[in-house]
């Protein structure tokens, strides 16, 4: 009698706990197919904030060369008027 009380507190737990992570072990596929999209999509997320940096440099040195002919231009008309 004392056996199957002791294989009841030890097994019933152990089959409640299988119980609770079946579902979880069936979502595993689907949980790492969503891993793989979110870092497909950092990386891309990442090629985009360093083409924005270069873009963004490129701006800037097209400012300082407009502000050098905007210079370069009231020199012009200085000369003239």
């Amino acid at each position: 009698m004392l056996i199957w009380i002791v294989l009841a507190v030890v097994l019933l737990p152990l089959v409640v706990l299988a119980l609770a992570v079946r579902p979880v072990l069936a979502r595993l596929p689907g949980l790492r197919r969503a891993a793989v999209a979110l870092q497909r999509r950092a990386a891309a997320a990442e090629e985009l904030r360093e083409t924005a940096e270069a873009l963004q440099e490129r701006a800037e040195g097209v400012q300082r060369q407009l502000d050098t002919t905007q210079r370069r231009l009231a020199v012009i008309k200085a000369r003239r008027g």
